[in-house]
């Protein structure tokens, strides 16, 4: 067994909205084993840390993120060889890990190979929830071929985020296919979207009994349904299907607010890629069609949050960064914080992240029996959001399933 016990921390406590003062924090193998005050002691093995006053918090968990794309080309990234986007992923995932995400949940692009490459050590990075390709209907969010290219190669290797499939059966059968290699979840394409190169972002994409067919199967293997949709309508059309999570949904309105509560669904809104698409997304190889398309959902994200936040809605962190533009992921806290109530916003990256992933009681919270991913950072963040949203600037200690990950 191996153990490590912080003392003297100052542990926020994600769910009381408060600190506990004075607070030592037994670890034992993967798991948080003890947590009190000095009654709580070494064990003969223990690493001690003194945490000396320092704020320590859950591990964050971004709901939205794709590590594949090394690229903001979507298009090209479908013809890279799979062994150089893994690699370049690995990198992705390490600077994820040393902001302090110790889990993410992949939309599109990873698969069991590089999850089992985190899990086994062969990569640092964050726990990766996969869900493989996402499912896209012929012309929509997911296929990434020009329009005069007439062929789509679809081959399980190909290093794209998405799959095209039309038709009830044929949806169900590559929902299947994801299944089968272990995805957390199903990702649909329901709308249009920015990186695309022929569709509408206000388009609505795969019909009632695609949707429904996709349900169904991940239900049946005890996973959910992620959509990606912009519009109310898109976004309502797939709740009223069962999806347990709406990304993006910078249009939504009111009607949408409704639904999300009586199904019980969250909203993963992912700000700071709109933000980074319109300031740096060409010189990160985003194609102009597609940068032109920014401007349609930027303008609306804050809106969106603020109605979703005042509704009552589940809101998750999210991301959704591509390319060179990863190291923005943690400016995600700042945005918000413009809208939400910073307590929220912290939740947003721990426990509301959890039950959406279903792991609540093991991630996102700093409780006995729960995984020992652990943050140590100087400063506040309940009165200053940029001890988060700076990760370079107050970050001291990540720790993840109970190892030191990154130090300073």
């Amino acid at each position: 067994m191996t153990s490590v016990l912080i003392t003297n921390a100052r542990v926020l406590d994600v769910h009381g909205g408060e600190y506990l003062e004075g607070t030592n924090i037994l670890i034992a193998d993967d798991s948080i084993a003890e947590i009190g005050g000095g009654e709580i002691k070494a064990l003969p093995e223990s690493i001690v840390i003194d945490a000396k006053g320092r704020t320590v918090l859950p591990g964050l968990i971004d709901g939205h993120v794709h590590v594949t794309a090394s690229t903001a080309d979507m298009s090209a990234l479908a013809e890279w060889s799979p062994t150089y986007v893994a690699a370049r992923a690995g990198h992705i995932l390490r600077d994820m890990l040393h902001r302090g995400f110790t889990t993410v949940r992949d939309m599109g692009g990873a698969d069991h190979g590089l999850a089992d490459a985190v899990r086994e050590g062969y990569f640092p990075g964050p726990r990766l929830l996969f869900g493989g390709k996402a499912l896209s209907q012929t012309g929509g969010h997911g296929d990434m071929r020009h329009p005069s290219r007439i062929v789509t190669d679809d081959h399980p290797c190909r290093a794209g985020v998405g799959v095209v499939c039309d038709g009830a059966d044929e949806v169900r059968k590559a929902a299947r296919e994801q299944l089968r290699t272990g995805a957390h979840h199903i990702k649909l394409m329901l709308s249009g979207g920015v990186a695309s190169p022929t569709d509408r972002v206000d388009s609505t994409q795969l019909s009632l009994d695609e949707i429904r067919a996709a349900v169904e199967e991940a239900e049946a293997a005890n996973r959910y349904v992620a959509g990606h949709a912009y519009t109310a309508r898109a976004i309502n059309r797939a709740l009223l299907c069962g999806v347990r999570s709406i990304e993006h949904g910078n249009l939504l309105d009111e009607t949408s607010i409704e639904l999300f509560k009586q199904q019980g669904a969250f909203y993963v809104p992912t700000l700071v890629t709109y933000r980074a698409l319109a300031e740096e997304g060409p010189r990160h190889g985003l194609p102009e069609g597609s940068h032109r398309k920014v401007s349609d959902v930027l303008e609306h994200g804050l809106r969106a949050l603020e109605l979703a936040h005042r509704g009552g809605v589940e809101i998750v962190f999210g991301s959704d960064l591509l390319g060179g533009m990863h190291p923005h992921q943690s400016e995600e806290f700042s945005i918000r914080a413009a809208v939400q109530p910073t307590i929220d916003v912290i939740r947003s990256a721990t426990s509301v992240a959890a039950r959406l992933v279903g792991l609540q009681g093991r991630i996102g919270e700093i409780t006995p029996g729960a995984c020992a991913d652990i943050l140590m950072v100087e400063g506040d963040p309940l009165n200053d959001i940029a001890v988060l949203a700076r990760p370079d600037k107050h970050l001291k200690l990540v720790m993840k399933a109970g190892r030191i990950m990154h130090q300073s």
